[in-house]
């Protein structure tokens, strides 16, 4: 398979289901998705979710931190909800479910990946890449598929798809190199000079 899905932690995972399983396990209400969805419910294509903390000038290293983990919980054939999970120091936890347009454009930027990775003979590790920066998140296509999930930057050849609703000036479901894409970020965060400044 073109797309090497990286397992959760079983803590993670576990911590889902109980949210699932037990609504009044968890502070948080079920999003109106999950209130009306009938028949079981199933959290599928878990993903890393990785951090920005700060675009860099190009050359250097993107300088990124884990967050938590995302599955898209299934019921009824399609993808209605998430659920994310964050680490604390007593392990991984629920954290909260939603819903939104990152649903259908996470589901349709994973498809764009595997007929990416099919036509170009090669596999990618996904992960979601947040840039809070710019309010992006985006799908991480990562080259090494062995690697540590949890772990590691976007290298210059790894692929960015960046999900709808993106930045104005970021077309979304556009991929593009990590090499060509954080120059692009870095002048959205650039402030320009001010009018009727003169040099």
């Amino acid at each position: 398979m073109p797309l090497h899905i990286p397992p959760a932690p079983a803590p993670a995972l576990r911590s889902v289901l109980a949210a699932l399983g037990s609504p009044t396990a968890v502070r948080e209400d079920r999003t109106p998705a999950l209130r009306s969805a009938q028949g079981p419910l199933t959290p599928e294509l878990p993903l890393p979710v990785h951090v920005l903390d700060q675009i860099t000038p190009a050359g250097r290293t993107p300088c990124t931190r884990l967050a938590g983990w995302r599955f898209l919980i299934r019921g009824g054939g399609r993808a209605v909800a998430a659920a994310e999970t964050m680490l604390t120091p007593d392990g991984w936890v629920f954290s909260h479910f939603f819903e939104g347009p990152y649903l259908g454009s996470t589901e349709r930027a994973l498809q764009q990946a595997e007929s990416m990775a099919g036509s170009m003979g090669t596999s990618f590790q996904p992960r979601l890449l947040s840039v809070p920066e710019l309010y992006m998140l985006t799908l991480w296509l990562h080259r090494d598929t062995e690697a540590d999930a949890s772990a590691g930057v976007p290298a210059p050849t790894d692929v960015l798809v960046p999900l709808a609703p993106a930045p104005p000036g970021i077309a979304a479901h556009r991929p593009r190199r990590v090499a060509d894409l954080l120059p692009v970020m870095t002048l959205r965060l650039t402030p320009g000079p001010l009018l009727g400044q003169t040099a």
